[in-house]
């Protein structure tokens, strides 16, 4: 190796300067041609799971090219051509299972072949130069058989040949082309990564209806502007924060808003639903458990606080825990220290919290539903998110806003809405909040079909009552216009679901199960009848 330690230096300086591995390879080529007959090399890469042989570089002393040669493999057909003025060869080489064990055979030797020396693998060797080479040909493994493994292929000019020299200095140049060629597969790893990253982002704006990630709370600086600037407010401080707003308001909008103005924008922000959550699985899914703590669990998992360590954890509906869980979130809360569950050491997790509710948590303090010490501790800040009935000058925005990402989710034409929209979107009390109407924006643009808005049909009106729009129950009472029976949305439910469990014999999940009458997730419906105090057992069939 002392020989050829001048060349050595040169090829591994060559080989980590660049991260592609056509770049390196023209390079690297030019240098050994003053040293031995090159016509052509090739590098080569071996896929396991495909089980094939793909040139991934193939360069001539003196090409001129400014970049080495890249290939893909879905442009390139299976004879295409390697390189203009030199041979025609095959990109990509498909093997049976049998020829790829005797290539990773020979690639684990690691031991440079030539092709018609006595006693060269002749087995392996057609895999690896392709058929139009006549002349002297030199093959060495790349690589690790176990996980990355290819070819360096050295092919002489017409009439000449290598001797032994040119097989020892090859040897030595093994290990800088694995590493190029370790380099490349890592480039290609992060362009797959970032690829898939673009496509979520562009599912998730789609989703969202936005053109961009920095797009502004529509509000903000009408409705919403004395909320918004309580919010930039606090965004900078680490004290919890506690959104109160009827469901459908924004919350978690809100909470995104003030993670992405804090020093944590850079950290996770994660959403938990404290309501959706059973009891037994509370700790489990907040703090996380040891590998074995109970049946199921097979292996360690990191609850939620771990998991928005340096970022944002945002507690939504944190009225729903339970009195033992609001327990040991308030231990959390004090010394930033907690235990997973069937662990034996403490974890330190540095989160800020922002929590959420619909309902009044002051009231559940007095009646011992709700921890006083953790009612103090998460209500340092409290911001108030109005309903929309109170904001209805963002209407308006708000709906131009809905008809954008309806007509980009559902591939309609842009969509805009007439002064008589808006006028009876304005008419409309919007009990279900800026939910209800982004729903009705979007069934106004399935009804429009692509020809434009249908809000009248959306909101029910008929044709000969164009001037009304659906009341609410307290208007409908404040002009007398009283159904013959009012109950809340609650009882509601509860009667609902108790005609399901009646009908199921009090069978939850499972085929013949309520959840799957009620299209819910059995959890999510075990949740709501422990709110509402629904005991499944009365519904089960009685022995006779």
């Amino acid at each position: 190796m002392h020989q050829f330690q001048a060349v050595l230096l040169d090829v591994w300086q060559e080989a980590c300067r660049h991260i592609e591995i056509g770049q390196s390879t023209k390079t690297i080529t030019d240098r050994l041609s003053r040293l031995m007959p090159i016509e052509q090399v090739l590098v080569r890469r071996i896929d396991r799971r495909r089980r094939s042989i793909e040139t991934v570089a193939a360069e001539s002393p003196g090409s001129g090219a400014e970049k080495g040669t890249r290939f893909n493999l879905r442009e390139a057909g299976p004879l295409g051509q390697i390189k203009p003025g030199s041979f025609f060869g095959p990109v990509h080489t498909e093997c049976s299972a049998a020829e790829l064990d005797t290539l990773l055979a020979w690639c684990k030797r690691g031991e440079v072949a030539r092709r018609g020396k006595p006693g060269a693998p002749t087995d392996v060797l057609p895999l690896i130069v392709p058929a139009d080479v006549r002349g002297d040909v030199l093959a060495g493994p790349l690589g690790d058989p176990r996980c990355l493994a290819g070819v360096l292929v050295l092919i002489a000019p017409s009439g000449q040949t290598f001797d032994a020299r040119h097989v020892a200095l090859t040897q030595v140049l093994l290990d800088p082309f694995s590493a190029a060629l370790e380099n490349d597969h890592r480039l290609r790893e992060m362009a797959t990564l970032r690829e898939a990253a673009e496509a979520d982002k562009r599912s998730l704006l789609s989703r969202l209806g936005r053109k961009k990630l920095g797009d502004m709370t529509v509000g903000a600086d009408t409705g919403l502007r004395s909320v918004m600037e309580r919010a930039e407010l606090v965004a900078g401080s680490d004290v919890p924060v506690l959104i109160f707003g009827e469901t459908g308001t924004g919350k978690e909008l809100l909470a995104r808003a003030i993670h992405a103005q804090s020093a944590r924008a850079s950290g996770p922000i994660n959403r938990v639903n404290c309501g959706a959550i059973p009891p037994e699985l509370i700790d489990s899914q907040l703090f996380g458990h040891e590998k074995g703590a109970f049946t199921g669990a097979i292996e360690t998992r990191k609850g939620w606080f771990e998991r928005a360590d340096g970022g944002t954890l945002f507690l939504d509906e944190i009225g729903e825990l339970p009195l033992a869980a609001q327990v040991r979130l308030l231990r959390i809360l004090q010394d930033g220290w907690l235990e997973r569950v069937g662990g034996q050491h403490r974890v330190k997790v540095d989160v800020r919290i922002v929590a959420a509710t619909h309902r009044n948590l002051a009231g559940m303090v007095a009646q011992g539903k709700f921890r006083e010490d953790l009612w103090y501790r998460i209500a340092v800040f409290p911001i108030m998110l109005p309903p929309l009935r109170d904001r209805m000058e963002d209407i308006p925005a708000l709906a131009t806003h809905f008809a954008e990402r309806a007509a980009t989710r559902f591939g309609l034409p842009p969509m805009t809405l007439s002064p008589e929209d808006i006028g009876l979107l304005s008419s409309y009390s919007w009990p279900g909040n800026i939910r209800e109407l982004a729903t009705v924006i979007d069934r106004a643009a399935i009804l429009g079909d692509g020809r434009g808005l249908e809000v009248a049909k959306a909101l029910g009106v008929t044709a000969g009552s164009s001037h009304s729009v659906p009341q609410s129950s307290k208007q409908r009472a404040e002009k007398g216009d009283v159904p013959t029976e009012i109950i809340s949305l609650d009882a509601a439910i509860s009667r609902h679901i108790k005609a399901v469990l009646a009908v199921t014999k009090g069978r939850i999940e499972g085929l013949q199960g309520a959840a799957v009458l009620l299209e819910v997730n059995p959890h999510t419906l075990r949740a709501r009848m422990r709110k509402l105090g629904i005991d499944w057992k009365q519904f089960r069939e009685k022995p006779v």
